[in-house]
């Protein structure tokens, strides 16, 4: 079963006999079998129909409505869905504590495994001992990862793994802007202001497409559920943290595209203390943008980093449901280093 995406803005969807039917215009864009179809994925300005309203109910197909960005809005739910299913599958998956903690570990690998390539595809020449030590203590973690037995433990490999991260991420940087540690409540310099920031996007694009596909965000496996804690989109968020905000911040700071002067510092605001301004807002907003989105490639159109994060929730979806056996976690590879 395929998902439709309708995202050519001033299209209609409607019903034509057993077809679901794309026009523009009044021109056909797409026309498919319903029965091949189990959810169709709407973004922006597209008109559905109320026949296909009625049809796409009765046939049990789910309809998702998302921004031209890729914003969730909501979805229509017809009475033969398998949305509840889902949930409830998710929810046994993650009471099961050997198959959460073993979707939980490839999380924890591949983040540190992505982590470890930048810094191999960034290290400024050949022989950077701060740089290769932490590439080596990074390489050991990811040893570990499978022999731990319980999250507890896993957490602490991955949180060691992260501080050895960050001491050499300070290595490429070539602004001094005061970071010397990933702190995060608060950030108290411009770097770590503009990861948190640009993890914080991350995550609403990942809640995002969590939503869409059905999935409970807040039931997760490595990060524990809290009150209003999308601990599952925190999950899913972990191995594309160096590939998507840590390589923007590396990027916009060593091309002083975001210096000194786009931040401000307010005393009012203990939780804000170190502010990015409007101008610079706009700049971030705008490389994050372009990072994810499809670009065109020489091969055609890219798929994108929203088209990944898809991919990588589906899986969730699947191994839920059983019809996957066990989680394959994205890794990154030079040429995802590059647009």
């Amino acid at each position: 079963m395929a998902v439709l995406y309708i995202v050519e803005q001033g299209a209609t969807l409607h019903k034509s006999g057993e077809r679901l039917v794309v026009t523009r215009e009044g021109s056909p864009i797409l026309s498919v079998p319903a029965v091949k179809i189990e959810q169709v994925v709407i973004f922006g300005n597209v008109q559905v129909t109320t026949p296909a309203i009625v049809f796409l109910l009765t046939r049990g197909i789910d309809a998702v409505f998302l921004s031209a960005t890729g914003r969730y809005y909501g979805r229509l739910l017809s009475s033969s869905s398998r949305f509840g299913e889902l949930r409830q599958r998710q929810m046994r998956l993650v009471d099961d504590p050997a198959r959460a903690l073993a979707v939980a570990q490839q999380f924890v690998a591949a983040k540190l495994a992505n982590q470890r390539t930048l810094l191999q595809a960034l290290t400024p020449g050949t022989d950077h001992p701060v740089i290769g030590a932490a590439i080596s203590s990074l390489s050991e973690m990811i040893e570990r990862v499978p022999r731990t037995r319980q999250i507890s433990s896993l957490m602490g490999v991955e949180g060691r793994g992260s501080a050895t991260y960050f001491g050499a991420f300070k290595e490429l940087l070539r602004q001094d802007l005061g970071f010397v540690a990933r702190e995060r409540h608060p950030p108290r310099d411009p770097v770590n202001a503009l990861l948190s920031f640009g993890y914080t996007l991350l995550a609403y694009a990942i809640q995002s497409v969590v939503e869409s596909i059905g999935l409970d965000p807040c039931l997760g496996f490595l990060h524990a559920p809290a009150y209003s804690r999308p601990s599952l989109v925190l999950d899913l968020m972990e191995e594309f943290r160096p590939a998507v905000v840590d390589l923007i911040v590396l990027r916009m700071i060593n091309r002083r595209e975001l210096t000194s002067s786009d931040f401000r510092t307010d005393g009012s605001d203990p939780a804000r203390p170190v502010l990015l301004g409007d101008e610079g807002r706009r700049r971030f907003l705008a490389a994050f943008e372009g990072r994810i989105r499809p670009r065109e490639t020489g091969d055609g159109p890219g798929q994108g980093f929203r088209r990944l994060f898809e991919r990588q929730a589906r899986q969730i979806a699947r191994i839920a449901l059983g019809e996957q056996a066990s989680y394959q976690p994205w890794s990154m590879a030079l040429t995802d280093l590059k647009g």
